[in-house]
């Protein structure tokens, strides 16, 4: 599959360094968000070659388990936090949109907008994030088979824009459960639209401490080897400097440690495979 996508001045082509979604769940606060821009930067910058690295972070967690946990600075502060981090670290920065009027404002100065995954059919919203020209990253529902993955990406193209990617975060297994069908992310692939591999939701527990979830990021290296292997086009990994006191997805999350041993693996699958 051929495919060559404008992201932050860069250019993110089939074949070449794979895309590297990397930051924070949640903006906790501006120092924080700061302070893990810094980590990441000095742990991918000897990758730059074979990963380019977008920052992530939510400006809103909308879809919390529990009414009374933190969600985000909001709209407005968000934004300017992550404008300064895309400004002091020359990296381009993603975040997800809940709403439709929302993705103009957002479009202004993030370079990907990411649809969240149990708003992956949500026509009205993948429309107006279509209609900004950003790329725009999918994240494949919990409920949807990889096969019908082609519907959003219809969606968007049809209105115009042709920079859609798929990420893969696992599929409901029973109840608080996620698994990974390898075998969708080939079926996906023949959507032509870059695949990205979600490494630290796909071992989430959805709803598994009660109000909030649980996760098992000592599996997510293995997950992400193994997409590794299949050849996918980027990972998206939360990571956090003391993900036990994170304000949201903290059990998923990778710590410092693991997501730097984790970097040259990656890179060392490809290299094996290629």
């Amino acid at each position: 599959m051929s495919f060559s996508i404008e992201i932050g001045g860069k250019t993110f082509s089939a074949g070449g360094a794979q895309l590297l979604i990397a930051g924070p769940c949640m903006i906790e606060s501006e120092q924080h968000a700061m302070t893990m821009a810094k980590h990441i930067s000095q742990r991918v910058k000897q990758y730059a070659d074979n990963f380019l690295w977008v920052f992530k972070a939510s400006f809103d967690k909308a879809n919390r388990s529990s009414g009374d946990t933190p969600r985000g600075p909001g709209m407005d502060e968000g934004l300017r936090i992550l404008e300064r981090i895309k400004n002091e670290f020359n990296v381009p920065v993603l975040t997800d949109i809940h709403e439709s009027y929302q993705a103009k404002p957002v479009a202004e100065v993030v370079d990907i907008l990411q649809i969240p995954a149990f708003l992956c059919r949500q026509t009205d919203l993948l429309l107006a994030a279509a209609a900004t020209g950003r790329v725009v990253n999918v994240k494949k529902g919990q409920f949807v088979a990889p096969h019908d993955m082609g519907r959003p990406i219809e969606k968007i193209r049809e209105a115009g824009n042709p920079a859609a990617m798929i990420t893969e975060r696992g599929t409901s297994f029973g109840y608080n459960n996620l698994v990974v069908d390898y075998a969708g992310l080939y079926v996906m692939r023949q959507h032509g639209a870059p695949i990205i591999f979600d490494t630290t939701h796909c071992v989430q527990l959805p709803g598994g401490m009660g109000k909030v979830s649980g996760g098992r990021r000592e599996v997510a290296p293995y997950m992400a080897k193994a997409a590794a292997a299949f050849g996918v086009d980027g990972f998206f990994m939360e990571v956090h400097d003391n993900p036990d006191q994170a304000l949201s997805d903290g059990p998923n999350q990778l710590n410092l440690p693991l997501f730097e041993e984790l970097l040259p693996r990656l890179v060392a699958v490809r290299e094996a495979v290629s």
